[in-house]
């Protein structure tokens, strides 16, 4: 195995946040706005992480939703490597079953390459969509074997990463490269690291398989919170130290976002709510203004879904949302909080973080 060090995986505490924070984005689209404006947007919130202290950056995965410009994680990361210097970045996840394990190895080593001792592999078992698109990407409607096979697809996309596919296997000659291949090439220098690997899940298989391996394991709470605490506790109880990490490391996402007011704060949540709606039932499209949320009629079954999504939204004030977090983070005893903003514009979105930082009294430049 190329070198990985527990330091490369730990996040830093910064200011007086009691655990590191990070940012997810799935570079949504608004009402009015454009997937290029989405992206330029996706720069200035990766450039106001960097510089305000948090730890990482990554981007999600997700196809067939007109809200939600994310498709092509390693194309964006690469984008945005170009434009930051320190901060991590990576994929929340890359989602394994829709992929070649040898085109992400070779996808994620070019990234590595461009932005050495950056990159993080985030790697989920779910296809990111709907059943017809996820046919459509892997080219077969077997979906259910793509996730039975994960942990087979996991051990293989590792090796491509390590090129250490033993003698006789019908991949040993093959390569990705960039890769550690070329250190071993006449002349050749390469460096020892390559991305470090996360699980990441919304249940407990893949909490267990990162325990079992020794992984570093990502919990989506922002969409599944009542099984956050189970499956932590199931990731910590299988955790096996490994060559990777000695001890458990696990983070959430989390959904929340600041505003200069609690009011404020609720018209841009309420926005991302309808969204879901929309998209829970069939029809998917751009984020909403503040303005049609407020305005639309909620049917009771979509008002009830509407406030138990909001329930495990942090929102408000800076303050309220720094309480709202340190809670969180006590509750789950998760080691990193990565924080996902879903609201129709990028103002806000940028407004969000750039209080948190404050209200944690995160670094200034």
């Amino acid at each position: 195995m190329d070198e990985i060090r527990g330091d490369e995986i730990r996040g830093k505490t910064e200011g007086t946040a009691t655990v590191p924070l990070s940012v997810l984005d799935l570079v949504t689209v608004g009402q009015g706005r454009t997937a290029t404006q989405a992206l330029r947007t996706s720069v200035d919130i990766a450039q106001l992480a960097e510089r305000r202290g948090f730890h990482r950056y990554w981007v999600a995965e997700h196809h067939s939703m007109p809200g939600v410009a994310s498709s092509s994680p390693a194309v964006i990361l690469a984008h945005l490597a170009a434009h930051t210097e320190r901060i991590r970045l990576g994929s929340g996840g890359v989602m394994l079953p829709n992929h070649a394990p040898l085109v992400i190895a070779e996808q994620f080593g070019t990234l590595e390459a461009m932005a050495p001792g950056r990159i993080d592999l985030g790697l989920g078992r779910a296809p990111g969509t709907d059943g017809a698109t996820a046919a459509a990407l892997r080219r077969t409607d077997r979906l259910g074997e793509g996730a039975e096979d994960f942990p087979q697809q996991l051990a293989e996309l590792t090796r491509f990463l390590d090129d250490d596919f033993p003698d006789g296997h019908p991949y040993a000659r093959i390569h990705a490269v960039p890769g550690p291949v070329q250190a071993t090439a006449q002349g050749g220098i390469q460096s020892p690291a390559r991305p470090p690997i996360w699980l990441l899940g919304s249940s407990g298989f893949s909490a267990r398989l990162a325990g079992v391996l020794g992984l570093p394991f990502a919990f989506a709470h922002h969409f599944s919170a009542q099984n956050t605490v189970p499956a932590l506790d199931l990731y910590r109880e299988s955790f096996r130290p490994s060559a990777v990490l000695d001890a458990p490391y696990a983070l959430i996402g989390v959904s929340a976002l600041a505003a200069d007011d609690e009011r404020e704060a609720r018209r841009q949540v309420l926005s991302g709510a309808l969204s879901m709606v929309r998209l829970r039932t069939g029809r998917p499209g751009l984020v909403p203004t503040p303005e049609e949320a407020e305005a639309y009629t909620f049917s009771p079954m979509e008002r009830e879904f509407v406030d138990s999504w909001l329930v495990n939204i942090v929102h408000g004030t800076a303050d309220e949302v720094r309480t709202g977090l340190d809670d969180l983070a006590k509750r789950t005893g998760a080691d990193e909080l990565m924080i996902t903003a879903n609201a129709h514009g990028g103002e806000a979105r940028l407004r969000s973080y750039e209080l948190i930082a404050d209200a944690y009294g995160l670094p200034a430049d």
